[in-house]
């Protein structure tokens, strides 16, 4: 990996550090997710107050959940509280109370409806990965053939050329094949 530390070690000393209590991990809990979520608010009708005070909701949940002492957390963190203060938001805009009010925490102590949310990513984010393994076991030429028409969006003229196959139909037949074993690969696993 590139990076000094993987979003999952982060995620993982931020979740140890409040559960030890320490201060410097929720200050980098708001330091790295509380941008997005601030952006989440004001983009849909919000504050940058009501953004504070449904990522302040969003941070005792967490914090509720890492002090129940079973917690675990399943998805990264972004995902986790991005679901948590979307559905605070929500809830908020449903009401159209002028001001948050803060004693509504207790209505997402189980948090279930966001843990759904985290679910459906999960589960998209493993087919990704499980996506990303059957590419790897494509092999070349296939690999490039299907990253380059379906990521890059290049021409079958253009793959034809690169490859130096004889017309744009050879490349397409060739792409379609690739297609075929990426399927069988994908849905084996």
């Amino acid at each position: 990996m590139s990076k000094e530390k993987s979003d999952i070690q982060i995620d993982s000393e931020i979740i140890d550090g409040i559960r030890e209590g320490n201060n410097l991990a929720i200050q980098q809990l708001y330091q790295i997710h509380f941008p997005p979520i601030a952006n989440m608010v004001i983009n849909n009708r919000g504050s940058r107050e009501e953004a504070q005070d449904i990522f302040q909701e969003t941070v005792m949940v967490l914090y509720n959940k890492i002090s129940d002492g079973d917690f675990v957390l399943s998805s990264r963190l972004q995902t986790f509280l991005y679901a948590i203060s979307k559905r605070l938001w929500l809830k908020h805009l449903t009401r159209g109370e002028a001001k948050y009010h803060k004693d509504s925490i207790d209505d997402y102590g189980e948090s279930l409806a966001a843990e759904e949310i985290i679910e459906d990513h999960e589960v998209k984010e493993a087919n990704l990965v499980q996506m990303e393994d059957a590419l790897d076991g494509l092999g070349e030429p296939c690999r490039t053939i299907l990253y380059d028409f379906y990521i890059q969006g290049r021409s079958m003229t253009a793959i034809c050329e690169k490859f130096g196959y004889t017309n744009a139909d050879n490349a397409k037949t060739q792409k379609y094949k690739c297609l075929q074993r990426l399927k069988k690969i994908f849905f084996k696993k």
